[in-house]
């Protein structure tokens, strides 16, 4: 009920900005009617109007004037060239809404002149609605902005709202990034398999279904992991053998190191972003 009679923009809708939409719709948190979406690509707008039948434009700042909440789903490389040319339809909106990875509060607030922002840290799994998005907002945002922003999140999937922007960065490291660790470790084990043996079709199935057994098997026990990996870690068992592999090369250390190094990567760029970009004026 909280996106009741409210008009949601999309200054953007590639494959996250698609999946928020999609995830709305089928959830039936807002009908067609009320989302207005822009796309440089005529294509794309072509293909959601057809899929969900909501309003497809080209024009980034009619989107804007039309939304009282705003979603910025574009690249965050872009938002110093769209920013100006929503200015000043963006700062009547109630609410903003940003998914831009590594663009600080500040920052949005200054390039739409509106304080009223939403920042958020969704990842790839997001696209199928089985996503995790950390969030945040000003103190602006009013109760009911940050219910409609917890209803727009959810349809990615679980949602995990902070007090703190700097824990956008820990989430970008964390969560954000984290598919990646998890592809790459699938990746390693289906090498394995077919280095064992087995082709990889049936070394790619029998990963896959292991890991998503095991992350569900997890999230149903509610035990610690090192309690589920004690379940299945015999003495002298194959299991044991393995992990001792995997500690003796320093795995936990690696994984660690690689987490720490993607959180100061995210803060980094912040911190550039922020030198880069100066706003001013009112758009026009």
């Amino acid at each position: 009920m909280a996106l009741q009679n409210t008009t949601i923009g999309f200054i953007g809708s590639g494959n996250m900005g698609e999946a928020m939409i999609k995830g709305m719709l089928k959830k039936g948190l807002v009908i067609p009617e009320q989302i207005v979406a822009s796309d440089p690509n005529p294509e794309q707008r072509e293909r959601l109007t057809a899929l969900y039948r909501v309003h497809c434009v080209d024009d980034n700042a009619e989107t804007a004037s039309q939304a009282d909440v705003l979603v910025l789903s574009i690249k965050p490389q872009v938002f110093s060239e769209v920013a100006p040319i929503i200015r000043r339809a963006a700062r009547k909106a109630s609410m903003v809404l940003s998914i831009m990875a590594g663009i600080r509060i500040r920052t949005i607030a200054a390039g739409i002149a509106n304080p009223s922002i939403v920042r958020s840290m969704p990842n790839t799994p997001a696209q199928i609605g089985e996503g995790m998005t950390v969030w945040t907002t000003t103190p602006e945002v009013t109760a009911l902005g940050r219910d409609q922003a917890r209803a727009i999140l959810s349809a990615l999937g679980d949602e995990l709202y902070v007090q703190d922007e700097k824990f956008l960065d820990m989430a970008t490291a964390l969560s954000g990034t984290g598919p990646a660790y998890t592809f790459m470790f699938m990746e390693a084990m289906i090498d394995a398999g077919v280095h064992m043996g087995f082709s990889r079709r049936d070394a790619e199935r029998l990963v896959m279904k292991t890991m998503q057994g095991s992350v569900d098997y997890a999230i149903q026990s509610k035990l610690h992991p090192a309690e589920l990996r004690n379940q299945v870690t015999s003495p002298g068992g194959t299991s044991a053998d393995a992990i001792y592999q995997m500690e003796k090369g320093g795995l936990r250390t690696v994984l660690a190191d690689a987490i720490w190094a993607a959180y100061e990567r995210s803060k980094a760029l912040g911190d550039a972003q922020e030198k880069h970009e100066k706003f001013g004026g009112d758009g026009g």
